[in-house]
């Protein structure tokens, strides 16, 4: 029971303390989290890192091209069988994981699957690598609003932001 408990100290880690070559990480599934999402999103957290290996990133405190570089390096040295992401629905820092991951993929070619989910009111909500490079080109995400206006309704039902900005006269925090 020692020897197993002496072992599980490599299933989280720092995705940016974390050799790229360590055996852990070869054909293994990984799972690249927000920092925050285990205290903010605890149940959501314990279903997807059962049987994988966990990677926290926080691109608020951390060089986002660093991460984006990590991610390749590992994808190049070990080979992941597969790599999930898991952050907070609507933190600029957290899509960041996302499109890290995206661009670590397109930079080393690799066909490594992967998946995307954010937390959206306490669950998990799965995400495209499409959706992922979508958000970077705001021009297209203008003519998805301009031809389905009523996605603003939902976004003022996730964002508080979105929703003061329709009142009139609203008060700067």
């Amino acid at each position: 029971m020692a020897h197993l408990k002496h072992q599980a100290w490599w299933k989280r880690m720092k995705l940016l303390e974390t050799w790229v070559k360590a055996p852990f990480l070869r054909d293994a599934s990984l799972l690249v989290v927000g920092e925050c999402v285990q205290a903010v999103s605890y149940d959501v957290y314990r279903k997807f890192e059962e049987g994988r290996v966990v990677l926290t990133s926080c691109p608020e405190a951390e060089n986002t091209g660093s991460v984006m570089g990590k991610l390749a390096a590992i994808i190049a040295c070990s080979n992941p069988k597969e790599i999930t992401v898991l952050t907070m629905e609507g933190s600029p820092h957290c899509f960041m994981l996302h499109a890290a991951l995206n661009e670590a993929a397109f930079v080393t070619g690799s066909n490594v699957p992967s998946k995307h989910f954010v937390v959206v009111d306490g669950k998990a909500t799965e995400v495209s690598p499409e959706s992922v490079r979508m958000g970077r080109h705001l021009h297209l995400v203008q003519k998805c609003i301009e031809n389905y206006p009523k996605i603003l309704e939902d976004l003022g039902r996730h964002s508080l932001e979105q929703r003061c900005s329709m009142k009139p006269n609203r008060r700067r925090i």
